[in-house]
């Protein structure tokens, strides 16, 4: 027997026998519709006034996947990280648009920089701004309590600066009264003799003389200073200033001295330096002898060979030694002149108080460097000192491969030059040729589109640089000031000409 299924009542139909109704929804309303975005075009687009649009295939899209180390290289109008915006504001970020402020010492720092030193190395095609740019910061460095010194102007590109600033520059040259003695003791004098100071200036004399003597040539090879020769200086020295018998007040000597000390040997100098007899001694220090003769009787003479007769207000802002005299004189010349007073500003540095920030500006340091691999050490150990002076090294060069004509290729001097690529965190490319281009890769390691913003972008106007902060790179627009324009102006004489 099969059981009927009786159909049932709904809950609407129950409540309905006792008096009670259930609201009725109201229907939903519709919804409402987007406006469209894009209006249908025709296959060739409307030839109507404003109606630009026009139907095309759907282009291939590709799917990319990378970190944003990597973006930056895909897509290269991502800025860099904007730096802090403290220090000298020398002009536009052209990648972000904000004001770009240049501060080494805040760089070295921030940990959050990658600056390890405070060093900055400029270079530039002559023309593009490489001066403009140094004198500015010189400028808008001094509201922060820095003082700068010119060691070395050899085309008085700075008397414009030194003159606005009150401060007359020391033109060093032939028949002027200037003299500067490398081998000074420095602001403390010769009064304080502990076996720390003594060490110190004998190391800073050592230097200076091996750069000097080996910027002097036997045909085609430098002479050689090697460690005899280094103790035949060193032991004549310590006998030039007293040094030997513990005098508590060392006596300043000078390069003439130690010449014709060596040239006229007492027994208990021959004797220090374990030769058998004065005759051995005068053979074996013939080069030595001739090298010094040349730099006491030679071109330089009167310049550094004697006390110095300066005096430099140290409390100025700016301080400046002119050698323009030296130019007629040859490149050699005003090497070993920039090399004499890169010793002397180092001595003169020696003690400077706390709180005293230098910007040590160092022009035409090729022509240095050029003197032979014991120049480059020196410089090399200029920049290695920088953090503990509280300077601030500002080399300006032509281009990189300045740095490659100190020496043969494959050379010591090469490979230190080298190396003071990586002691100067701090690069400002102005405009070079497209020439340079390799030397950027090779030497900078800078990718193609660095190496585009220095030989394009840059040379399309003066004042254009890229500054490598580390590994940070900056399109940057250096802006001057009616008056600082006047200031760095340096075509006086082609203006002239013209």
């Amino acid at each position: 027997m099969t059981r009927t299924q009786l159909p049932g009542r709904d809950l609407t139909a129950l409540l309905a026998d006792f008096g009670h109704d259930l609201p009725t929804a109201p229907p939903p309303a519709p919804a409402p519709r987007e406006p469209r975005l894009f209006r249908r075009a025709l296959r060739r687009g409307p030839r109507q006034r404003g109606r630009g649009w026009a139907a095309s295939p759907a282009a291939p899209v590709s799917t990319w996947r990378m970190t944003s180390d990597q973006a930056g290289v895909l897509w290269p109008f991502i800025a860099t990280p904007a730096l802090p915006p403290t220090g000298a504001q020398m002009g536009i970020d052209v990648m972000s648009g904000a004001s770009f402020h240049a501060d080494p010492f805040g760089w070295v720092l921030s940990d959050d920089i990658p600056v390890t030193n405070p060093n900055v190395i400029c270079f530039g095609k002559p023309g593009r701004g490489k001066s403009a740019t140094t004198k500015a910061f010189i400028l808008r460095m001094l509201d922060f309590g820095y003082r700068a010194l010119i060691l070395g102007d050899p085309k008085d590109e700075y008397q414009p600066l030194c003159a606005f600033l009150g401060v007359q520059p020391i033109t060093i040259g032939p028949g002027l009264p200037a003299r500067i003695n490398p081998l000074a003791f420095g602001p403390r004098g010769p009064g304080a003799d502990t076996a720390t100071e003594s060490a110190v200036v004998f190391a800073r004399w050592l230097t200076l003389i091996r750069a000097l003597v080996g910027s002097q040539r036997v045909g085609a090879h430098p002479v050689p200073f090697g460690p005899v020769e280094e103790q035949v200086v060193k032991a004549a020295l310590r006998d030039l200033t007293g040094h030997h018998t513990g005098a508590t007040t060392l006596t300043e000597t000078t390069i003439p001295a130690l010449w014709h000390l060596l040239t006229n040997p007492t027994p208990d100098l021959v004797a220090a330096c374990r030769y058998a007899n004065t005759r051995a001694f005068l053979d074996q220090t013939r080069l030595l002898r001739g090298a010094l003769g040349q730099l006491v009787d030679g071109a330089l003479a009167g310049l550094f060979d004697d006390h110095t007769t300066i005096a430099i207000d140290w409390a100025a802002p700016i301080a400046s030694l002119s050698l323009s005299r030296l130019m007629p004189l040859g490149d050699e010349a005003v090497g070993i002149a920039l090399a004499c007073l890169s010793s002397w500003g180092r001595g003169m540095r020696e003690h400077a108080p706390a709180g005293d920030l230098r910007i040590n500006v160092r022009d035409e340091v090729w022509k240095q460097m050029r003197l032979g691999v014991e120049a480059v050490k020196a410089f090399d150990q200029d920049l290695r000192l920088s953090r503990a002076d509280g300077d601030i090294q500002w080399a300006n060069a032509h281009k990189p491969a300045d740095l490659l004509s100190v020496g043969d290729t494959g050379s010591q001097a090469v490979t230190i030059a080298k190396d003071l690529l990586h002691l100067t965190d701090i690069k400002i490319l102005h405009g070079q040729d497209h020439a340079v281009a390799t030397e950027l890769e090779t030497l900078l390691n800078l990718g193609p589109i660095a190496r585009d913003v220095v030989t394009r972008w840059a040379l399309q106007g003066k004042g254009r640089a890229l500054w490598c902060v580390g590994e940070q790179h900056y399109k940057v627009q250096t802006v001057l000031h009616p008056l600082e324009a006047q200031l760095t102006w340096t075509n006086d004489a082609i203006a002239g000409a013209a």
